[in-house]
């Protein structure tokens, strides 16, 4: 797999295939959890009997019936009426005005009773009459009877009308009621009172004619009091999971309406669902980018390997989910509880690192109350969803603990617990009664989900350190196992080289966590950098026991051979053994291409031609921090440790020595160290080894 990812990057830049793999991991994620938001339709005709009981699988509102109602609440609204005090006085004052005008014309008469007198009077009359708008128009035998009549009928005749009148205009009358009481008023001046009947009858007409409507309808007031009630209907819905009609019922217009409206039928499917999937997919996947695009520290390699470890697991985590939800509708549980939500977090933790572990444990959460959404609950089945978050996010914390992979299950078993609390919080907060088997297996679910995500977690990681070639901290760790059987080699074969490898490991794991290197892998390629002296274990100083030196009895380039060549047969051995490549570039590269200077010296000795690359390791040169540091403390460890009498300033002056000598010679060349970092590792050393070889209190002898 390292090497198709290194060709993938050839071919085009980690930013490209960035936008490639999201995009068709977003593609896949689209198309699995198509189904989820497609929503179920009936093939119903208008007055057919429904084949099954149907319920709205979501909430809307029916503006049409909503419409109906509102109109019935403005039409049950009474009409606004409103009422003139003033009234009763102006008609008063109009029956008056009449009779006034007729005792004006009548003193026309009274001075003369010749007939243009009484043309004067009636045209008079007629003019005054004719000039007040308010006043009934009368006929000109009407006047003629006025002007006939005395002035004691005529005022008599004037305030029975006029109390009649006032009586009835003293109270509300409407436009309704104008007839009545018109008809009420003529009858009471018919029967009730003495006049001639030919005045009579002017009366009565006179007495109608001012007999108005008082309480008259506000138009304004009314629509805006209607508007109000119809503001006031509260908008009718067809729920979510409410029925709309029977198995056996008749679809009726009103059931065909609801079943439109929530667009069950097959004729009127909404594209809404299937457009809000697509934005939720590519929210997740801007995410995924910017999470992964951030990340400029890392080779594009090791970038390009997170992502296809990431994506893969994720979309092999949302296929589980459409697994488990094709049976979860055949239950009345919520079989989403049995889905091993802390399986990614666990992977992603180990693989890649917390970031992105916390990333698509949220991104799984969302897409879980999706996939496991029951059709009559909400949008998303928070309870699932919130299950999934807090099961993964407590495995990242706690796998965090996890120093091998035996602690994995251990990790499980805590995050079962947790589990377990959120299923009492879930059946708490639902307020429901439950059977005791529900009880059981919601508790057995969640102990189940946890335990799986450990197996699972445990089943996967050597299948993907291998098929990506990770070297994950749980296999460091089994690698640091004294029982190992090349450590056993070590130890048995060059017990000296093997303290070697220990105290080289020690200062080399305490200065990369100084400068953040990976101090675990520091430490375990220590173990093994020197594999390769098992093979002639005698000719290196720290397994000399004797005193006997074989170098001495033999030529210096035959010992340059058998030193020089313990790099490359270290990284043999433990290819052979098919140790991690990471392991193995420590081995061969951990004295780069710096010089055997004791055998070359002595060559020269002998031959003042000897060339000094002839004497240098085949390299290469380190090419990781960690690698340059194993360097530095290899040299710093063997220098100090044949050193006589050392004191904190010898051992500084050495270190700096050596440091500088690898600085000069070119060997961090093709590594990211830096001169930073060079001093604070040189500071590091000294500390770690004046606790090493601190000065010792001489103890008096027995006999003093």
């Amino acid at each position: 797999m390292t090497a198709i990812i290194q060709k993938m990057l050839r071919m085009l830049p980690f930013s490209i295939w960035l936008l490639i793999i999201l995009l068709v991991a977003g593609v896949l994620q689209y198309g699995m959890m198509l189904n989820n938001v497609q929503e179920r339709q009936y093939n119903v005709k208008l007055f057919q009997v429904s084949p099954e009981t149907i319920r709205s699988v979501k909430t809307v509102e029916d503006s049409e019936k909503t419409k109906q109602e509102q109109q019935e609440a403005a039409n049950s609204v009474a009409s606004v009426y409103t009422y003139s005090e003033e009234m009763s006085k102006n008609q008063a004052s109009i029956v008056r005005s009449i009779y006034d005008y007729v005792q004006d014309a009548k003193q026309i008469e009274a001075e003369s009773d010749s007939k243009k007198a009484k043309k004067e009077r009636f045209a008079a009359l007629k003019k005054s009459l004719a000039n007040d708008e308010k006043i009934v128009d009368l006929s000109d035998d009407d006047l003629n009877i006025l002007l006939q009549a005395n002035v004691k009928e005529l005022n008599y005749a004037r305030d029975t009308i006029v109390e009649k009148v006032t009586t009835i205009l003293d109270e509300p009358v409407i436009e309704s009621e104008v007839a009545e009481e018109r008809e009420s008023i003529g009858n009471a001046i018919r029967t009730s009172y003495s006049f001639p009947e030919s005045l009579k009858n002017v009366s009565i007409r006179i007495a109608r004619s001012a007999i108005v409507p008082n309480k008259l309808l506000d138009q304004e007031a009314t629509k805006a009091k209607r508007k109000e009630a119809e503001l006031a209907v509260t908008p009718t819905r067809i729920l979510q999971g409410q029925i709309i009609v029977q198995e056996g019922e008749v679809i009726d217009r009103d059931v065909y309406r609801q079943l439109e409206v929530t667009g069950m039928l097959s004729s009127h499917q909404s594209k809404k669902p299937l457009l809000g999937l697509v934005v939720l997919v590519v929210i997740e996947m801007l995410f995924l980018y910017v999470l992964f695009i951030q990340k400029k520290d890392r080779p594009s390699k090791l970038k390009m390997r997170d992502l296809l470890i990431s994506t893969g697991v994720y979309i092999a985590m949302i296929g589980m989910m459409e697994l488990l939800s094709v049976v979860d509708h055949e239950f009345d549980l919520l079989i989403g509880f049995l889905f091993p939500a802390a399986l990614a977090a666990m992977l992603l933790r180990t693989l890649v690192n917390e970031r992105t572990a916390v990333a698509i444990t949220v991104l799984l959460g969302l897409s879980s109350g999706i996939i496991f959404q029951e059709g009559y609950s909400t949008v998303l089945q928070m309870e699932i969803a919130l299950y999934v978050i807090l099961s993964g996010l407590s495995a990242i914390y706690f796998v965090r603990f996890a120093n091998n992979r035996s602690k994995i299950m251990q990790t499980s078993s805590i995050v079962a617990l947790i589990n377990c609390l959120f299923i009492l919080f879930y059946l708490l907060m639902t307020q429901s009664d439950y059977t005791w088997r529900e009880l059981m297996f919601y508790f057995v679910a969640a102990i189940i989900s946890a335990m799986l995500s450990g197996v699972l977690t445990l089943g996967l990681l050597p299948f993907i350190e291998t098929l990506f070639g990770i070297l994950t901290s749980f296999k460091l760790i089994e690698l640091s196992n004294p029982n190992h059987p090349l450590l056993k080699k070590i130890l048995m074969e060059a017990p000296g080289t093997y303290h070697h490898s220990v105290m080289v490991a020690n200062l080399a794991e305490a200065a990369c966590e100084e400068v953040g290197a990976d101090g675990l892998l520091a430490r375990v390629g220590c173990y093994y950098h020197d594999i390769g002296k098992t093979k002639h274990p005698g000719f290196f100083v720290e397994n000399q026991t004797n005193g006997l030196n074989p170098h001495d009895h033999l030529p210096p380039e035959k010992s340059r051979d058998i030193i020089i060549a313990h790099a490359e047969d270290g990284a043999r051995i433990l290819e052979k053994y098919k140790m991690p490549k990471e392991i193995v570039d420590v081995a061969r590269q951990h004295h780069g291409t710096t010089s055997v200077k004791f055998f070359y010296y002595k060559a020269k000795q002998q031959d003042a031609s000897v060339v000094e690359e002839d004497y240098r390791y085949k390299g290469p040169k380190p090419q990781t921090k960690e690698i340059a540091i194993i360097n530095v403390a290899d040299s710093v460890e063997a220098a100090v440790r044949s050193m006589k009498e050392p004191t904190p300033e010898k051992i500084k002056n050495l270190v700096h020595a050596i440091a500088q000598d690898k600085l000069q010679d070119g060997q961090f060349n093709e590594c990211d160290l830096t001169i930073r970092e060079l001093h604070i590792i040189e500071r590091v050393f000294c500390e770690t080894l004046n606790g090493t070889f601190h000065s010792r209190i001489e103890y008096p002898e027995p006999n003093e």
